[in-house]
């Protein structure tokens, strides 16, 4: 990959991973599930009108929708109100891999190799130093917190199997029209737990700083992001995009650090190294191994 197209691959992981951060602040004037309706709703909106429909069933793209809208975000959402610090949050979530591993033997009967027990224990690891602490201390992160985050991966690695079954489709589409479907729940679940008057007080107290933040998150986070992504993939071996994505939690947890004065104690970066040595091991090990195992001449 030329470096310029790999600067532009680590500009969309580094807004991802900064994303964590711009969540907090706009949870400071919006109720969670109003700021996920608002999220999706300008990822849909005026781009619906310029963006075709993907080569995906209604059904698919309606799934898709309301897992990661209600599911991923919504859960995201509410756990970073009070229960989660926002570095903890970044680096939690990345255990969607490996409930999508999970699901992919459950559903589509795929086989786990040795290597790939081995990431899961090692990242399992990680995630049980941040469970004791949870309990222990509960500052950074509560037990309420880390199971909302592990069911928010959950819905992630559902949305994963969900846009799976789409094949090969327009990335950035699906996002769009996708984000439609999302809006509906998020909308009734909001009204139901948060209320109109709380949902209508956060939007008429909230300022230029909230609204940048739900913007960063729609065109930025979802539709450049997602879209820049896509077209990477397209051009690139995966393998070669891909191992990126582990320099989410990284930024996440420098920018938590940096903007929000974050804790970075000790037991916080052995649990990141943990989680992120499971998730690269994953990742990176059968590349290792083709690479090892090609004969010197070539």
């Amino acid at each position: 990959m030329p470096w310029r197209y790999l600067l532009l691959g680590l500009l969309v992981v580094a807004i991802w991973g900064i994303n964590f951060v711009v969540i907090k602040y706009a949870l400071i004037e919006l109720p969670p599930l109003a700021l996920a309706v608002s999220r999706f709703a300008l990822a849909a909106f005026p781009a619906l009108l310029f963006v075709r429909r993907p080569a995906a069933g209604w059904g698919n793209i309606a799934a898709y929708g309301v897992l990661i809208g209600a599911g991923q975000f919504g859960l995201l959402f509410v756990a970073m109100t009070h229960y989660i610090s926002p570095g903890l949050a970044s680096l939690v979530i990345q255990t969607q891999v490996f409930f999508t591993v999970g699901m992919a033997v459950v559903l589509a009967g795929e086989r786990v190799r040795a290597f790939q027990w081995l990431a899961m224990g090692i990242a399992l690891a990680g995630i049980a130093l941040i469970g004791w602490h949870a309990v222990t201390e509960g500052a950074a992160i509560t037990p309420l917190g880390l199971i909302l985050i592990l069911l928010a991966a959950l819905a992630w690695a559902a949305g994963n199997m969900v846009s799976r079954a789409a094949g090969r489709v327009d990335a950035l589409a699906y996002m769009v029209w996708s984000s439609v479907f999302a809006i509906p729940p998020l909308v009734v679940l909001s009204l139901w737990l948060e209320g109109w008057p709380a949902v209508r007080q956060g939007l008429q107290q909230a300022g230029w700083l909230t609204w940048a933040a739900v913007l960063w998150q729609s065109v930025g986070n979802t539709l450049f992001g997602y879209g820049v992504w896509a077209w990477l993939l397209a051009r690139y071996p995966a393998a070669s995009v891909t191992p990126l994505a582990l320099l989410v939690p990284v930024f996440g947890m420098s920018a938590s650090a940096w903007w929000l004065a974050e804790p970075l104690p000790g037991w916080k970066i052995i649990a990141a190294l943990l989680v992120i040595g499971g998730l690269a091991l994953n990742m990176l090990w059968p590349r290792m191994v083709q690479q090892w195992r090609r004969p010197a001449w070539r």
